[in-house]
């Protein structure tokens, strides 16, 4: 009885045939798949994740937005990858990451 192919029409037969040897093998030996080394992490830029930010003060993405006073569409934009906060963005994160109370402070002000 022939295996059916996958609903995207790929036939993993062989690949689940291999060994995780020779799948890491196989992977290596395409030039065109090759890892990243530590010279080219050095020269990517580190971009904070607003995403992440946000859950780790258990906020929903208007209480964030709202907070920190990042227009909704703005965070949606770079949560869902359509668009990657430009340098001042990316600045205001890492400080908001950081020093969630200080910004805040800052933002509203007691009188």
């Amino acid at each position: 009885m022939k295996e059916q192919a996958e609903p995207s029409g790929q036939d993993w037969t062989r690949f689940d045939a291999r060994t995780d040897e020779e799948r890491l093998a196989a992977a290596l030996a395409d030039p065109d798949a090759q890892p990243l080394t530590e010279a080219d992490m050095a020269r990517m830029p580190r971009t904070p994740r607003a995403s992440i930010i946000r859950r780790a003060f258990r906020l929903t993405q208007e209480e964030f937005s709202e907070r920190f006073r990042i227009p909704l569409g703005t965070l949606r934009d770079w949560e869902q990858g359509r668009k990657e906060p430009d340098a001042a963005a990316r600045a205001y994160l890492i400080v908001i990451a950081r020093n969630p109370t200080a910004v805040a402070e800052a933002l509203n002000p007691v009188a």
